[in-house]
């Protein structure tokens, strides 16, 4: 295989040599072990490479970009024409720019290799322990792979960073049936360092499996009304999502962030602290570089309640003038709080626990509404019964300032590490 350094160091020389002012260059390759089962059987063991170079330059404050598959030198000559004529097209822009220089590093997280034997055994495993404590389960598909990637970063003031990470990933899809009853469909996912675990321990896969064998029968909601809502870990990301992109390039530099000026003040209960921790040893798929070329570090994005810091990239920050960000955002962790689960559940009057949503995007404002799916009435501090398809809809802003109770427990996804969140103020409509 062609030596990484030396293909990103020609694919920035290229650039240069047609022409570029500044310019970067990003050589990632991949190497992917995979494992499916299908319903229920093994169906699939393959390993594949991949190779990708990311061109980027900057001439006359104009900037072109592109990405080849390919790292001979006659393809990324090609391509850096192309970025430069690309570039040539474009709009000036004088807060276009690229990383300074930074003492060069190499990163490094994850094994080189893959256990081959281990991701059998354990697949294998989760099959017989998921016949014998769910009979009623389907898994659709269940897919563990491991990604081991190296990509080298340079650009022409000098930055230089390379990255060696290998880690694991799990994705697993399923129902339940029962003669003609069948709940409907889930799924969950999680990254691992290593397979020390039974894959049925990791992430919150026992945790729906079970509720998925509870939900063959459902019961419509009737009527509407305004209660809480008790978001689960798997549901968080819809929350999160909207607070990242709330505060990251687009809105802020378009001026349609609600939180384009909220900078050091409340937007949240004091309850919730949310952090970035992408370099941190609890994440075992995070990111060292961010897409700009810098060095990541981690960060708190709001501390009880407080936001600290914007999502801005080097060009979002001269387009705003706001600080750049130390990271790209996701690899989130937010801390815990001090009740439990089970003491949420029973402080609820009536309301809702929110396993999976199904729904737009929010509008710029927060608004949102949708389905919810795989999921149960609260009703008198109890949770009732799984319901049929019943629709929620709320404000995120308003939700974040409304959070009554944040979980001591916490799931742990490799990629992130969530509580549960009860929230007041959301409609609930039914039948």
């Amino acid at each position: 295989m062609a030596n990484l350094r030396e293909v990103a160091q020609y694919g920035l020389d290229a650039l240069l040599r047609a022409g570029a002012d500044k310019a970067q260059c990003v050589a990632t390759f991949t190497e992917k072990h995979e494992m499916n089962v299908e319903l229920g059987e093994f169906s699939l063991l393959r390993t594949t490479f991949d190779t990708n170079i990311g061109l980027t330059a900057i001439k006359d404050s104009r900037r072109g970009s592109t990405a080849i598959n390919k790292s001979d030198n006659e393809s990324m000559d090609k391509a850096a024409a192309e970025v430069l004529a690309i570039a040539a097209a474009s709009a000036p822009d004088e807060a276009y720019d690229i990383a300074e220089a930074q003492p060069p590093a190499e990163f490094s997280s994850g094994s080189d290799a893959p256990d081959l034997d281990r991701m059998y055994s354990g697949v294998k495993e989760l099959l017989h322990q998921v016949k014998a404590r769910y009979p009623k389960l389907v898994l659709m598909q269940a897919i563990i792979d491991f990604t081991r990637s190296r990509s080298c970063f340079v650009n022409s003031n000098n930055v230089d960073f390379v990255t060696n990470k290998g880690v694991y990933n799990c994705m697993f899809m399923f129902t339940s049936k029962d003669q003609d009853k069948v709940s409907s469909f889930n799924y969950t996912s999680f990254s691992l360092r290593d397979l020390e675990r039974d894959l049925l321990e990791c992430g919150s896969l026992d945790i729906l499996l079970k509720q998925s064998t509870e939900q063959i029968i459902t019961r419509p909601l009737q009527g509407r009304f305004v209660g809480d809502l008790i978001i689960t870990p798997d549901c968080m990301n819809d929350m999160l999502w909207f607070v990242s992109r709330t505060i990251s390039d687009g809105p802020m530099i378009s001026g349609t962030s609600i939180y384009k000026d909220k900078l050091g003040q409340q937007i949240a209960s004091p309850l919730l602290t949310l952090h970035s921790r992408p370099v941190s040893d609890e994440i075992c798929n995070g990111y060292f570089v961010t897409s700009d070329g810098y060095a990541a570090q981690n960060s708190t994005i709001v501390e009880s309640g407080v936001l600290k810091t914007y999502l801005l990239s080097l060009y979002g920050s001269r387009k705003t003038g706001f600080d750049r960000a130390v990271n790209m955002g996701g690899a989130f962790v937010m801390e815990p709080g001090d009740t439990s689960l089970d003491d949420m559940i029973k402080s609820v009057e009536k309301g809702i626990l929110l396993a999976r949503f199904s729904g737009g995007y929010p509008s710029d404002s927060g608004d949102f509404s949708g389905v919810a799916k795989n999921s149960y009435l609260i009703e008198g501090g109890r949770i009732k019964y799984p319901i049929s398809e019943s629709m929620v809809s709320g404000n995120f802003a308003e939700m974040l300032k409304n959070i009554k109770a944040i979980s001591r427990e916490r799931i742990d996804y490799g990629f992130s590490i969530l509580p549960w969140v009860h929230v007041s103020g959301i409609t609930v409509s039914g039948k």
